[in-house]
Parts: structure tokens; C-alpha cells; sequence
């Protein structure tokens, strides 16, 4: 019953299409890109919820405060402390191992601004927890919601960290002048 909901909203109501040709298994990383606008969420949470799937998701901490807070975390949310040094990717990639089912959805760019420097965290994740990565891209301006890829990491990070952004880079965002790949001469000068 849920499922239809979410379904009727995002295909029937609001237009949207997919074209989603890998299977999203019960442990993986979902990379969803591009991150332009606080809709994205909105479209992400009716695209998985109409799949009737569960996912988690990694959020600034600043946005988990009474009432959000609460209903964030039942949701899947997970806060991020970006002031504090913690081993969040390491502590997730052991979760991961645990548990029966685990997805996380993450966002590349890890802010809806601009970014020259996109994050790897989510990548370290997949690699030591022996998890494929799913490549969903959001294009707005076809209103379609895209997963025709996946990656397997194969410890090159930057290798394949370019490969992942090649896959986005036509990609169109709500804000597309906030979206942004690395060059390949910037990827190859990140951590």
C-alpha cells in the first residue's frame, strides 16, 4: 500500500521516470548525484520507498535538532560531525559486515553548493566492506532518476573515483550551475 503511494506521487503526479537497470541487492552503497537542491532527498526517499526498499543516509548534524531530528533518524538518517575527527567510514564499513541488510545512500559532492573536491568517504566504505557501489543519477531536466551502472572498487581509488565522475557528468541538477566533476588533473591531486 505504502509502496503505491510513493509510487503514484513520483510517476503519476510529479512525471518522473527511471530507467534503473541494476538490481539494488540488500548491503550496497547508493552514490546519488548530482546534489543540487533539498528535493533530491524528496525524490530519493519516494524513489526508494516505492521500490520498498529501506536505506540509510548520511546528513550534517546541524539538521538533526527537535522536531527533525527524531523523525530523521527513524527515516535511516545518520548525523555526520564535520567539526569533529571521527572514523565515521571505517565505523559504517564494519556496520556494514554486521549486518544482514545495509544500504547507504551518499551524495558525492557532500553539499548542495558547488564543489571542486568531491568526498571518498563513501568509496572507503564500499572497499572495505566489500560492497558495490550503484551509480543514481538524478536528471532534472528529464525528470528521470538513472541507475545503469555499478562499481565494484578496485583499490585505485582515483581510477575509479574518475570513472564514477565520468558516469555523472551529464547529469543536469535542479541547480545546474552547482554541479560540478573533478578534472582529472584535480582527482589525481585529492587525498
Amino acid at each position: 500500500m505504502a509502496k503505491n503511494f510513493y509510487r503514484t506521487i513520483l510517476y503519476k503526479w510529479r512525471g518522473w521516470r527511471t530507467q534503473v537497470t541494476c538490481d539494488i541487492p540488500d548491503k550496497c552503497i547508493l552514490c546519488v548525484a548530482p546534489h543540487t537542491s533539498n528535493w533530491d532527498f524528496i525524490l530519493g526517499e519516494f524513489f526508494i520507498r516505492g521500490e520498498g526498499k529501506s536505506v540509510n543516509f548520511l546528513m550534517k548534524k546541524d539538521w538533526f535538532f527537535w522536531p527533525l531530528g527524531p523523525i530523521f533518524r527513524r527515516m535511516g538518517g545518520i548525523p555526520v560531525y564535520r567539526d569533529k575527527r571521527t572514523h565515521l567510514s571505517e565505523q559504517l564499513a564494519e556496520q556494514a559486515k554486521a549486518a544482514k541488510e545495509f544500504r547507504l545512500a551518499v551524495t558525492p559532492e557532500g553539499t548542495r553548493s558547488k564543489t571542486e573536491k568531491w568526498k571518498r568517504g563513501f568509496y572507503y566504505i564500499a572497499q572495505n566492506a566489500g560492497l558495490p557501489i550503484l551509480l543514481f543519477g538524478i536528471d532534472y531536466a528529464d525528470k528521470l532518476i538513472v541507475c545503469t551502472k555499478q562499481i565494484v572498487p578496485s583499490g585505485d581509488v582515483e581510477r575509479d573515483m574518475q570513472e564514477i565522475m565520468d558516469y555523472y557528468k551529464d547529469f543536469r541538477g535542479k541547480h545546474p550551475d552547482q554541479f560540478a566533476v573533478e578534472s582529472g588533473k584535480a582527482a589525481a591531486q585529492t587525498e
